[in-house]
């Protein structure tokens, strides 16, 4: 991902999601994460497109976990370098734009 480029508001949430989570996760407790701190009832199938998408962009990384005793194996995820640089640089550019904006609250005028 290249320095002039952001975020979606999507891949935004899921990888703050991710990055809530010690030691990476799989996509429903991502999922869940998601719905926990935002009120926000995602679809499970949309944060695995999107982790697939950010994979491939090189913000994560996945592993299979295969459980000790039975149990079926999972993905699990974790955030790269490069995906905290990416959350990082949204959160500026934010900050840039929420510094300069006069919001009026009572509706519009």
């Amino acid at each position: 991902m290249g320095s002039r480029e952001y975020l979606g508001e999507f891949e935004q949430v899921v990888l703050l999601a991710l990055a809530r989570l010690d030691e990476g996760g799989h996509g429903a407790a991502i999922h869940a994460e998601i719905l926990a701190a935002s009120g926000r009832d995602v679809s499970i199938p949309a944060v695995y497109v999107t982790l697939k998408r950010m994979e491939g962009k090189g913000l994560v990384a996945s592993r299979v976990e295969t459980p000790a005793e039975g149990g079926r194996a999972r993905k699990v995820y974790t955030l790269l370098p490069d995906g905290h640089a990416a959350l990082l640089r949204s959160r500026e550019l934010f900050d840039r734009l929420w510094a300069g904006a006069r919001i009026r609250t009572g509706g519009a005028s």
